[in-house]
């Protein structure tokens, strides 16, 4: 459903059978803003327009809607001849380069074009022209002559974005503002208002000659445009953003706006004055919507030219919003004709790197292809853009950001609960199903049952009103919920025990789990479709399974009973692990791999690589007497380490995770000791012997979250084999004891950290090294309660851990 096509590999050649607005249904045309050809696409512009518009263009299928979404890459302007004139060659060769990296790079992200073509075709020149030739027979076009710089080593005038100098707004003063626009504010510009202009070809100051422009007299124009705006920001539910960017600019006061360049490369004017001229970019690049939906299909005015029957939907990031909401739709209320104007806008803020900005220009940040090159999976990536999508401010990537999503969320959320619940069923028949879903019989009158699929139901609901809504962030988080309610529902049900003591009940409990992870892989199929895929391959579905929310089918009343979404008697296929953990030491490799700008980088790996080059021309063969004793030498230096290693105690070997007492009860043969099982985010729940019962009521003990040490030794306690240690804080005379309770929000099976101790615990502690022992002297509560590692507090991706009361107490 919904794969990755590009027609003819870029070759703008239709497909064979184009999908055409249907009467009578809900036909739904996306399109995402055009990215620019002179570069690799970054994170930044992944999430904000291409990536967002791909999991609204999902949704919509899934909800079978008559849906395409139409994208391309942007190749006309001055910043492809600036690119040309970098690295020497034509403007054609610059766009056929970065189209292939671009294309390449949106189908690694999974991204589901109908079809993604390009700016550069003739087809981009007859739409153009017509468009022209309309606004020119409507008089909404005027001729002006206007100043611009010239420069006198370069012999041309200078385009928008071949003059650079410092913004002239007040307090910004970017000393970087391209002709066009400032980079840093956003505010767009005139080349002329620059302070301190400069050629960007040879750095030398432009004079300003008189040269002839057509404008599209946007003033003429205000009242319609105002119309549409009042009426469609709010039946379109724009974002907060774009409504707010397009008043400002209503209430200024529209100007006369150019719509041609003195350039070479690009959609010619026809015009016998302005023939050697080409149309400006930003008058051209919304066109190419357009023209690239007229690649896809010879009939494209059925998408484009029929507001009644198609709803227009439109993803960018804020600096392209006025050319959205004024500039392209006053140019095609011009030309008169009966054109789908844009119904729907949906515009992201920034998304910032580490301590600064991602940065097309300055290299600055992950781009596609680093992504790409990375171990890290593209649900990963997709799934933490989206958790930080920008929707009302500006968001932060950050690697420890991603790593804490990956294990918390992902891992010990969404993979935990699949793999519990794919894992039992695949069991044999004495400790499980056999691989064969069972049968719910009684589901309607279990009461544990029945009450989740009424949260369940709900929340599938609210996730449609989010996503109808183009609340994606909202929407993820709706989905990932239902995993949260799975998790729950598996502990209460305490499943293992119902195998055992009430398999009628365990059928119900099973079905109805395994009717989850079809859903979450449904709902979750916008977002992360790579895994959805997996789902459906671990579930024993073929390759081709349409996934559906659709009302005619009935999928949302389903929703409500979960446990009649899998047949009983489906055999499933083999459950694998579908999430891997991102460990500290690969997160500060891959913070130290993309810090700096990517010339810096190359920079870097250049030096590097020439220092390797100079040692090995510089190595000498030695004699085998001389490589015996560099053996030795070796042997002993690593004999010597593993022992400095080994002695050196730190908290990081200490392995702490967040764990939910899913039961407890008193030892049958120790009045002072309970028996818990405790979940730690594994297949089982362990078992733990704990010293509490003259402490903590037993009632007390039940369904909480503890900081539980899962890598001592395990002992037997009076017969029963102790499994790991729940983590309690004692005051002075140990009168009272508390336990220590991570935040209620953590991940069951989360590690809980101390910050600056970064490594991987050990598997088990060696108890003649007395590693706890040693460290446990210097854990301890302060005087927040909150729990520490000498100043140090024992701190999950949500929250640090506390007690109820007990300051300054001893934690064993």
């Amino acid at each position: 459903m919904g794969d990755f096509s590009t027609a003819g590999n870029g070759d703008n050649l239709p497909p064979a059978s184009p999908k055409l607005p249907i009467p009578g249904k809900r036909n739904i045309l996306i399109t995402s803003a055009l990215p620019y050809v002179n570069n690799v696409p970054h994170l930044g512009n992944i999430i904000g327009s291409v990536l967002s518009a791909d999991v609204f263009a999902r949704y919509c299928r899934l909800r079978d809607y008559n849906t395409i979404y139409m994208c391309g890459t942007d190749e006309y302007g001055t910043a492809t001849e600036t690119k040309a004139l970098e690295e020497n060659c034509t403007p054609k060769q610059i766009c056929d380069k970065y189209h292939v990296i671009h294309r390449e790079v949106y189908k690694w992200f999974d991204i589901s074009f109908d079809h993604f073509g390009r700016t550069s075709t003739p087809q981009q020149t007859e739409v153009c022209q017509a468009i022209f030739k309309k606004l020119w027979e409507n008089n909404w076009l005027s001729e002006n002559t206007m100043q611009q710089p010239y420069c006198e080593t370069c012999k041309k005038f200078l385009a928008d974005r071949l003059v650079e100098g410092s913004c002239p707004t007040p307090g910004c003063n970017y000393d970087s503002a391209r002709g066009d626009q400032c980079e840093k504010c956003g505010k767009l510009l005139n080349p002329t208002e620059l302070k301190d202009p400069r050629c960007k070809v040879c750095r030398n100051t432009p004079c300003i000659r008189d040269t002839d422009h057509l404008f599209l007299e946007l003033p003429l124009l205000k009242d319609e445009l105002e119309a549409y705006v009042n009426d469609l920001s709010v039946a379109g539910g724009w974002s907060q953003n774009a409504i707010h960017t397009t008043y400002a600019w209503l209430r200024e006061g529209l100007k006369p706006r150019c719509i041609t360049r003195d350039l070479k490369w690009g959609v010619p004017v026809p015009h016998e004055k302005y023939k050697d001229k080409v149309f400006y970019v930003w008058f051209d690049a919304p066109i190419g919507y357009v023209s690239i939906t007229s690649c896809y299909t010879t009939e494209w005015e059925k998408w484009w030219k029929n507001p009644e029957n198609v709803e227009l939907y439109q993803f960018m990031g804020k600096d392209n919003v006025p050319f959205h909401t004024v500039i392209f739709p006053s140019t095609l209320l011009g030309t008169r004709e009966n054109w789908t104007l844009m119904k729907t806008i949906s515009v992201t803020e920034y998304l910032n790197y580490e301590a600064g900005k991602f940065s097309k220009s300055k290299g600055v940040g992950v781009f596609g292809n680093d992504a790409k090159e990375t171990n890290i999976p593209v649900e990963v990536w997709r799934y933490y853009l989206l958790t930080n999508r920008p929707e009302v401010s500006d968001t932060l990537f950050s690697w420890v950001d991603l790593q804490a999503k990956l294990n918390s969320e992902l891992l010990n959320n969404l993979g935990n609960f699949v793999n519990r619940v794919l894992s039992f069923i695949a069991k044999d028949p004495a400790s499980g199903y056999g691989s064969i879903i069972p049968n719910p019989e009684g589901a309607e009158s279990h009461p544990l049952t029945k009450a989740l699929g009424e949260k369940v139901g709900n929340y599938v609901e609210q996730y449609i009103e989010a996503m109808e809504k183009v609340k994606l962030k909202q929407g993820l988080k709706i989905a990932m919920s239902i995993s949260g309610e799975g998790n729950g529902y598996l502990q209460e049900s305490q499943f293992w025990r119902l195998y055992k003591e009430d398999k009628p009940s365990c059928s119900i409990v099973m079905s109805t789990a395994s009717g989850l992870v079809y859903l979450l892989a449904c709902l979750l199929e916008p977002f992360i479709p790579s895994f959805s895929r997996e789902v459906l391959k671990q579930l024993n579905f073929p390759p081709e399974t349409q996934l559906s929310l659709s009302d005619e089918r009935g999928d949302i009343e389903k929703s409500k009973r979960p446990w009649h979404i899998l047949p009983a008697g489906h055999k499933i296929g083999i459950p694998t692990p579908l999430f891997k953990e991102l460990k500290d030491e690969e997160v500060e490799f891959y913070r130290e791999k993309f810090a700096g700008s990517q010339a810096e980088r190359n920079l870097k790996a250049e030096t590097e690589a020439r220092k390797i080059t100079d040692q090995l021309n510089k190595a000498k063969i030695s004699d085998a007497n001389k490589k015996k004793e560099r053996a030795t030498k070796s042997s002993e230096a690593k004999a010597k380490g593993s022992a400095s290693v080994e002695a050196e105690i730190s908290i990081s070997r200490l392995d702490i995770r967040v764990g939910l007492i899913t039961r407890a009860e008193k030892h049958p043969d120790a009045d002072s000791l309970y028996v818990e099982e405790i979940d730690v985010g594994e297949a089982q729940p362990r078992t733990v012997v704990s010293g509490l019962v003259k402490y903590i009521p037993l009632e007390e003990m039940q369904n909480r979250k503890v900081c539980v040490l899962c890598n001592l030794k395990p002992a037997s306690m009076r017969g029963i084999k102790s499994q790991a240690m729940v983590l309690a804080a004692s005051n002075s005379d140990h009168t009272k004891v508390e336990l220590v309770e991570p935040p209620k929000d953590a991940a069951i099976g989360e590690r809980v950290t101390f910050p600056g101790f970064d490594g991987k615990a050990d598997d088990v502690l060696n108890p003649k090294k007395k590693v706890w022992e040693t460290l446990q002297v210097d854990l301890h509560t302060n005087e927040e309660l909150v729990a520490c590692y000498k100043d140090l507090p024992l701190t999950t991706s949500v929250g640090v851990c506390k007690v109820t009361s007990i300051s300054e107490g001893s934690i064993r």
